[in-house]
């Protein structure tokens, strides 16, 4: 399993769960979670290395934007 964290502009809980759940759907084996109390309201995946190419494309098509954040 493999720990990504990304910045994104997320604000409302509503929509953090819509992506969570579009999120989940696609990546049914993964550990999915938003942290909207931290100043770049992180979305935390826990996953199999291959699968979190799309999270960005994903919450783009929410309207939002991600930024993975590099160690």
């Amino acid at each position: 399993m493999q720990v990504e964290v990304f910045r994104t502009n997320v604000n409302l809980s509503k929509d953090a769960s819509k992506i969570v759940k579009a999120l989940n759907s696609r990546y049914p084996d993964s550990k999915i979670n938003f942290d909207l109390d931290d100043c770049d309201k992180i979305l935390r995946i826990e996953a199999d290395q291959d699968s979190i190419s799309c999270v960005s494309e994903i919450v783009a098509e929410h309207g939002f934007e991600c930024e993975l954040l590099k160690d």
